[in-house]
């Protein structure tokens, strides 16, 4: 048995439609799952689409507000009725606004932590009956290096990421009767749409990530599709509750 084969699989994608997800969409569907995208971007789910087909996967797109419990549970069911299943969820969806901790609003706070933590947390409790329906399931929860370090510029961004680990902790400990493997990916410095603005408003941000990644270079999303089709396969069925760095070495230095 291939340890990796994810053929008659079914996955959940958040925030798929581009960048990581779509990286790590990317790497499930080569190893032969079938994928829902869940995004709010119906357009742009459209290219993601052509991209994941043309390796003969099943993949089709759900538009989706997961900071709604009802959109959430809404996902999963159309998932379920689609293809019959709901075997992996990745929580990806994901947002940042960049200020000094002193001039953020509350709506902000609050706008970052509902995309970034607080949809997780519901999407794993609507995927959870599905799973133990599937009698188990594995759910990779998308944090960042931010989940290790503080920052003064991203403070929402940091708490829900840190959030994140903790979550994934929570659903590793508390699901594992129920065969339910949980674990973090938790990405450096790689080229997105969000870090494309990362690297417009803060200056010197590219030297500064270039000079300390050991690997000297960013990260692209394709980098995070090993590790998604590790986690959601049968490769990784005693590794729960793990948060793995995918930074180039940016976090091994001091």
């Amino acid at each position: 048995m291939d340890l990796f084969d994810l053929k008659g699989r079914v996955a959940i994608v958040t925030g798929g439609n581009g960048g990581i997800g779509l990286g790590m969409a990317e790497g499930l569907a080569q190893a032969g799952a079938s994928i829902m995208l869940a995004g709010r971007n119906a357009k742009k789910a459209e290219a993601a689409l052509a991209s994941l087909r043309k390796s003969g996967s099943k993949a089709e797109y759900c538009e989706a507000d997961v900071t709604k419990e009802a959109a959430c549970r809404a996902l999963v069911a159309k998932t379920a009725e689609t293809f019959g299943r709901v075997d992996i969820l990745i929580n990806n969806a994901g947002t940042t606004v960049r200020k000094p901790v002193e001039q953020l609003t509350l709506a902000e706070w609050n706008f970052v932590m509902d995309t970034n933590l607080t949809s997780a947390f519901m999407c794993g409790q609507a995927v959870y009956p599905a799973m133990l329906k599937a009698q188990g399931g594995k759910i990779v929860n998308v944090g960042s290096m931010l989940s290790i370090f503080g920052t003064g510029y991203g403070a929402p961004y940091g708490a829900s990421k840190g959030g994140i680990v903790q979550l994934t902790k929570a659903f590793a400990t508390g699901w594992a009767k129920d065969n339910i493997q949980a674990n973090a990916i938790l990405p450096g410095w790689i080229t997105t749409e969000l870090t494309d603005g990362a690297k417009r408003e803060v200056e010197g941000l590219n030297e500064r990530v270039l000079a300390r990644t050991p690997a000297k270079r960013w990260g692209q999303p394709s980098d995070l599709a090993g590790l998604a089709v590790f986690l959601s396969s049968a490769a990784s069925d005693f590794v729960t509750g793990a948060a793995i760095p995918v930074d180039g070495g940016f976090s091994a230095q001091g």
